[in-house]
Formats: C-alpha cells, sequence, structure tokens
C-alpha cells in the first residue's frame, strides 16, 4: 500500500480536476501543479504548490519547459524499496512524489481538425506530459499514477477506506498510462508520416499506429481448435457493435460477432422500419415494412432454410410484436437499437438467445483493415449511398416507380453480400440472393434456385448486381427468371451487348457507375 503524501497535478483535460484535488487536501495530501491547472485550482481556494516555486526554476521557452527537473523526476523515479535511491533524495533534499495526476495536450482532436496547420500540431505534441507519466508508470511500486479522470474516484476511495493506493490499482493504473502513451505517441506518428515533402496530408501514412483494447476473450476462433479475443477501437464509431450491451444470452462467439455485425451494418442503412436475417456473413433475408413485425415476417420468408440459427437485426426498438414474430424461430443473435421491457419478456423464455442494444448511428468507420500474410490493406470504408438522380437508365424500356423504389432497395442490399452478388427484390424485400460465387452468371443461377425454393415468384422482380455483368449470359439467366429491371455499376467492354440484351428481352436497366464488391 502507497501512502500519498504528495501528489503533482497538471492536467490539460480539467474536468473533475478541481473536486479531486479538494478531496486529496482534505486527506492531508501536499498538492504540486503547473500553470493553467495551478491557478485553477488557486481560484478555487485549494492550497497548491507551483512547480517553479518547488524546483526553485522558472518555467521557460512559453512553458515548453516546466516540470523537465530532477526535483520533480527524481521524486517520482526513486525506488522506495532501495535505500541507495532514499538516500540519495535526503542528500539533494528532494522529497518523494506518491501520486502523479497527468493528462496531455489534446493532439489527436488538433489534427482531427481539417484546418489544423502544421505549427499548430507541432505546438500541441506533449513533451513533459509523456515524460512524467512514463517516468511515474514504470516506478509504479512506489508511485501512483492517473490518467483518465475516470479513475479519480477509484483512487481517493482507496485512499479513505485504506489510507493509501494498493499495489493492484498502481498496476492497473501503470498499464493504462504505457498503453495512454503508446496510442498518443502513435497518433503523431500517423501525423506526421502522412504529410509529404510539401507537408500535404495524404489518406494513408509511411507508418500506420493502430491501438485496440481487449473487450473479452472469446471460447473459440471460427473454429474450435483456434483461439480468440473480441478487441474494441480506442475510439470506437457511434453505433457500431463493439460498444453493444448484451442483455441476455449465452456468451457471444467469433462467428455470432462478425455475423452480428455484418446485419447491423446492413440494416442501419435502411431508413424505413426493417429486418436484416444474416447468416454466415451473408444476408439470407431483408425487408422493410410498415412495423418491425411485418419487415420480419417478410425477410424471413426471403429464406426459411438458411434464416434457422441466424442472425436478427432490428433499426428500430424492438416492440412484442416484433419479439414475438422472431421468437418463433431459432436465432442466435437479436440485435436492436433498443429492446423494450415487453420484449424482453418474450426473450426471457429462451435463456440462450443472445440479445444486444446498440446505439443508432449512422456514422461509419473511416477505414477498413484486412490481415493478409506479413501485412495490412487498408482502404476507406464503402459509405457511397447512391441517389435516384445520379442513375442512368440506358435501355428502351423506363422502370415504373415501383420499380425504382425496389432497385434503389435491392442496391442497397447487394452492398452488403459478399461478392460475386445477385439480388432479386419486390415490393421491399429480397427474393432470391447468390452470392460469393465465383462467377456471376452463377451467382444469377443460384439466386433464382433460391426464390424458387422458398416457393418466391421473381415474376415482375428486380435485380441488383454488385458489379457489372461480363457477359449477356447472367442478364439472360435473370430475365429469364422473371426479373423486369436490372440495376448494375456498368462499365464493361460488353456494356452494349448487355444493353442490347435487355432491351430484346424487355427490361429495364440502370447504371450506377459505382461498383460494391465484398470480399
Amino acid at each position: 500500500m502507497t501512502k500519498v503524501s504528495r501528489a503533482l497535478l497538471s492536467v490539460s483535460d480539467k474536468s473533475g480536476i478541481v473536486e479531486f484535488a479538494r478531496a486529496l487536501a482534505a486527506l492531508g495530501v501536499q498538492i504540486l501543479s503547473t500553470g493553467g491547472t495551478a491557478k485553477l485550482l488557486e481560484k478555487e481556494g485549494i492550497a497548491v504548490t507551483e512547480v517553479s516555486a518547488y524546483t526553485g526554476f522558472p518555467e521557460m521557452l512559453d512553458g515548453r519547459v516546466k516540470t523537465l527537473h530532477p526535483k520533480i523526476h527524481a521524486g517520482l523515479l526513486a525506488r522506495r524499496d532501495d535505500p541507495g535511491h532514499l538516500a540519495a533524495l535526503r542528500s539533494a533534499g528532494i522529497p518523494p512524489i506518491d501520486l502523479l495526476v497527468v493528462n496531455l495536450y489534446p493532439f489527436q482532436a488538433s489534427v482531427a481538425d481539417p484546418d489544423c496547420s502544421f505549427e499548430e500540431a507541432i505546438e500541441n505534441i506533449d513533451i513533459g506530459g509523456p515524460t512524467l507519466l512514463r517516468a511515474a508508470a514504470k516506478n509504479h511500486a512506489g508511485v501512483g499514477v492517473v490518467v483518465d479522470p475516470a479513475d479519480y474516484a477509484r483512487v481517493l476511495e482507496e485512499m479513505r477506506s485504506s489510507g493509501g493506493i494498493s499495489e493492484a490499482t498502481r498496476f492497473a493504473l501503470a498499464k493504462k498510462v504505457f498503453a495512454h502513451t503508446a496510442a498518443y505517441d502513435g497518433a503523431i506518428a500517423n501525423y506526421l508520416s502522412s504529410l509529404d515533402a510539401g507537408r500535404r496530408r495524404r489518406e494513408y501514412p509511411d507508418v500506420l499506429s493502430l491501438q485496440f483494447a481487449r473487450l473479452q476473450d472469446l471460447r473459440y476462433g471460427e473454429n474450435p481448435h483456434q483461439s480468440a479475443a473480441l478487441y474494441r477501437d480506442e475510439r470506437p464509431v457511434a453505433g457500431s457493435l463493439a460498444t453493444c450491451r448484451q442483455l441476455q444470452g449465452k456468451e457471444l462467439s467469433y462467428n455470432n460477432i462478425a455475423d452480428a455485425d455484418a446485419a447491423w451494418e446492413c440494416v442501419k442503412s435502411f431508413a424505413e422500419p426493417a429486418c436484416v436475417i444474416v447468416k454466415h456473413a451473408n444476408p439470407c433475408g431483408v425487408a422493410t415494412g410498415a412495423s418491425l413485425a411485418a419487415a420480419y415476417e417478410k425477410a424471413f420468408k426471403s429464406d426459411p432454410v438458411s434464416a434457422f440459427g441466424g442472425i436478427l437485426a432490428f433499426n428500430r426498438a424492438l416492440d412484442r410484436a416484433a419479439a414475438e414474430a422472431a421468437s418463433q424461430q431459432f436465432a442466435e443473435v437479436i440485435v436492436a437499437p433498443r429492446v423494450e421491457p415487453e420484449a424482453q419478456e418474450v426473450f426471457a423464455k429462451k435463456a440462450n438467445v443472445r440479445v444486444l442494444e446498440v446505439p443508432l448511428s449512422h456514422d461509419v468507420q473511416a477505414h477498413d483493415y484486412k490481415r493478409v500474410g506479413g501485412g495490412l490493406l487498408v482502404q476507406t470504408t464503402d459509405a457511397k449511398a447512391v441517389r435516384r438522380d445520379e442513375l442512368k437508365v440506358v435501355t428502351k424500356k423506363q422502370p415504373s416507380e415501383s420499380q425504382w423504389s425496389d432497385l434503389l432497395f435491392a442496391w442497397r442490399v447487394a452492398k452488403f453480400v459478399k461478392s460475386n452478388a445477385i439480388v432479386f427484390c419486390r415490393d421491399g424485400m429480397t427474393l432470391g440472393i447468390g452470392a460469393g460465387q465465383m462467377s456471376r452468371v452463377d451467382s444469377s443461377r443460384l439466386a433464382a434456385m433460391k426464390a424458387q425454393a422458398a416457393k418466391l415468384s421473381l415474376a415482375g422482380s428486380v435485380v441488383a448486381s454488385d458489379a457489372f455483368f461480363p457477359f449477356r449470359d447472367g442478364l439472360d439467366v435473370v430475365a429469364e427468371a422473371g426479373a423486369a429491371a436490372v440495376i448494375q455499376p456498368g462499365g464493361s467492354v460488353r456494356d452494349d451487348e448487355v444493353i442490347a440484351a435487355a432491351d430484346e428481352r424487355g427490361v429495364a436497366m440502370v447504371l450506377t457507375g459505382v461498383r460494391h464488391f465484398r470480399h
């Protein structure tokens, strides 16, 4: 247990610091501080010794040098269990510092502003703060170190109850500090190495530093012989699956999480009440409706066989009617922005079903990452959403108004289907989905077969293809199955041949100029 007699407080984020300092003073702790923090504490009537008065050396270089002094760092780094260190402190007249509270200049927030100048970025690189933090964290055997205001309460509780800070807490805080300073240095490296010789910022830095925090170990990975864990981005996007709250059910598996993420990202893209059912990372049923229950019924009808053991995602608060409808099938995971109490009562009867709440947000991650042997592929997220006024009709036949609605619906779904993707739709629901085939014509045949297996007519349906038809054969297959309109990117050297085939069969065709490969 480390008794705290002296603390150094120097923070950029001043939330909670006044209350924390006041509580330390009430416990008899001598408080040292710097610059703006010291002025704030003095203003609040808290006894504080300014660091320059403590060291006998004034701040200089516009505050760049203030805590870089032997009296500060020796007080932090001296080992409390080493008689030689303690004798050296006594000889130099340096008292130990038992608690350090520091957070850093807001470098990440500064460079996130597109108008941030190079000079502003450089000035927001903290030097003294990371040095103090690393010193105290290295010597956590005798020093408590706090970088996050959220930890103030924990430290105060221990000091009040036991007179000091426990070894377990000091170690936990030190780990947090090293992770924090690593992320801070990584952000600086990312920024600086993204600048070219003219200091113009590029999308991709020369050196890419990433940091993720482990949320939990998983029972196993994709297969039982693989180990796995779930990590969360240090700054997760609002409404991302890694921010979910599990209300009930068994522990989430690796595959549960991957599939739930696919379902959630898809369902978020709809403005109307929607349901998405995912199996093995692919949507097998997607629908919109006047209510969530209606959307679910349509989505399930798309492919009842594949829906067995699937992941269900909804984009509205899940009510009793939708919960009762969904509980009729075997589902592994239910995801919604909110699950009403009456819906929770329904799912409580199926204790193994995993029910997740994820705040609904349409924010998207800036980049996607994919591991390859010895490296990492990085790309901007596919967040492109086409509007009707951006589309080009290239056939003699024009889509009807209802077909326009279904074409846009089908195109939205195709974006989340593994390539090669073919999606039949009508009346705001999928009818057949062909995914992950090596040729587009095979995906076309598979999608038609899926509809046939589900006893769904494709007459008058529309089709979305995530990439262009390289030959007319895929178009022939979907037209023969009953498609009356097609939406696809275009761009093939055989576009004219495919358009002619559509005209020959009386099919309307719309080009997006946008491809949605998903591997």
